[in-house]
């Protein structure tokens, strides 16, 4: 099985050569990226208080949403 390999180390795919020259042509897509990651994922961890609170003032649905209330 290690001849399969050795034929195919150096290839790469068509999106990858696209993404690498994209990067080239604007490096600034990386630092982007980043930020966009920070403003949706990286968030600092919530306080208890604040747990409970959101906990508590969420708004309770029924298991089926689309049910009328009986």
């Amino acid at each position: 099985m290690k001849f399969l390999f050795k034929q195919h180390r150096g290839y790469e795919s068509d999106h990858t050569q696209f993404i690498k020259s994209l990067k080239e042509q604007n490096p600034a897509i990386e630092q982007g990226q980043r930020e966009g990651r920070a403003l949706l994922w990286d968030k600092a961890p919530l306080s208890l208080d604040e747990r409970a609170r959101q906990r508590d003032s969420a708004i309770k649905q029924q298991a089926y949403v689309y049910q009328n209330k009986l």
